[in-house]
């Protein structure tokens, strides 16, 4: 364990990076922020600027090439992770990427095999956030027998009106994105966390807006559906069902349910309900203190580089389960067929 200085450069100042990494680097002993890399050497010296940051780097090979550099922040879009990841790694880096892991699953298998040949670097990808309250508790109770067998698992999220004049952003942009779809790769990684993986899957989807202007005024086909429904079979024996949307207006709060013989527990409104056959309601389920979860991903990787702790979320293995996942559901919309996992 060390508690040197961890000189820490960013690849990508966007909006999770600023309003998460950078403060929660920050708020860690001895940590300090030495350099920032955007799309241009203009765009770098802004965020430079204005987060007080002392170094702008014009190319990001740059950040991977300097000395000075302990670790590396990752805060990209998919398009460069794998390539930005495994330079970093390579160069004796530390890492911690951004969400999604990869483009696709082929990507994050690389920068997972990367990554086990410098195990002296701490890797790491920004988990799911939604869910980390409750995750613990789910766990427990789930140990602990509350649902009895699990049967079914479903989630919804959605709940806004399709606008069909929105420009393309670039979740919808498959150069950008790769496989990845609105915010099904995040919901996965949550109930990856409470009872495990899925075992087959068969995905059905649909793109209303075929073409969408791009930031400089043309138009790009959109690849990336605006709804999606998939079904399947979870390893552990559980009916599975996800349904993630951008034009189910007024469908209420995103939620994620797990039925079971015994009981029901649903995370919705960052709350946790549960109910016991018999009962008329969910009701809310009082989580103690200690197995209260929340936000230290930052924290944890600098405690993964002394030496202190090992990351948890969210590790490259489980990058490349969700990785999997949205490849599958990929290749099911492709063909229309059902997809067994792993691919």
């Amino acid at each position: 364990m060390t508690q040197n200085p961890i000189r820490v450069a960013v690849i990508g100042a966007g909006r999770n990076t600023r309003d998460k990494h950078i403060p929660g680097l920050r708020a860690q002993d001895n940590v300090e922020i030495v350099g920032v890399c955007n799309r241009s050497i203009e765009s770098s010296q802004r965020a430079a600027n204005e987060l007080g940051i002392p170094k702008a780097y014009a190319e990001w090979t740059d950040v991977i090439a300097d000395p000075a550099v302990d670790a590396v922040v990752i805060g990209t879009w998919p398009y460069m992770h794998a390539s930005a990841t495994i330079a970093a790694l390579q160069a004796g880096k530390h890492v911690m990427c951004e969400a999604r892991m990869a483009m696709n699953a082929s990507e994050a298998h690389q920068m997972w095999a990367v990554a086990r040949a410098h195990p002296q670097q701490i890797a790491q990808i920004v988990p799911s956030p939604m869910t980390l309250r409750v995750d613990r508790m789910i766990q427990k109770m789930l140990a602990d027998g509350y649902l009895g067998d699990v049967l079914a698992v479903d989630v919804v999220a959605g709940g806004d009106f399709l606008d069909p004049t929105a420009p393309l952003h670039w979740r919808q942009d498959s150069d950008l994105s790769g496989l990845n779809i609105m915010g099904m790769g995040i919901w996965y990684e949550a109930v990856m966390r409470w009872v495990g993986t899925a075992k087959t899957v068969m995905a059905s989807g649909q793109t209303y807006v075929k073409m969408r202007p791009t930031e400089e005024g043309r138009l790009k086909a959109v690849r990336v559906p605006e709804h999606v429904d998939i079904i399947g079979e979870m390893v552990c024996g559980a009916q599975f069902h996800m349904q993630i949307s951008s034009v189910t207006g007024l469908a209420g709060a995103p939620r994620a349910t797990l039925y079971g013989s015994q009981a029901t527990l649903q995370f919705t409104q960052n709350k946790l309900l549960g109910g016991k056959k018999g009962d008329a309601s969910l009701s809310e389920v009082e989580i103690p203190t200690d197995l209260q979860g929340g936000w230290r991903v930052e924290e944890e990787f600098i405690n993964a580089i002394r030496g202190c702790e090992a990351i948890t979320h969210t590790s490259f293995e489980d990058g490349v389960k969700y990785m999997e996942f949205t490849e599958a559901v990929a290749e099911s919309l492709a063909a229309g067929k059902l997809v067994t996992l792993p691919v």
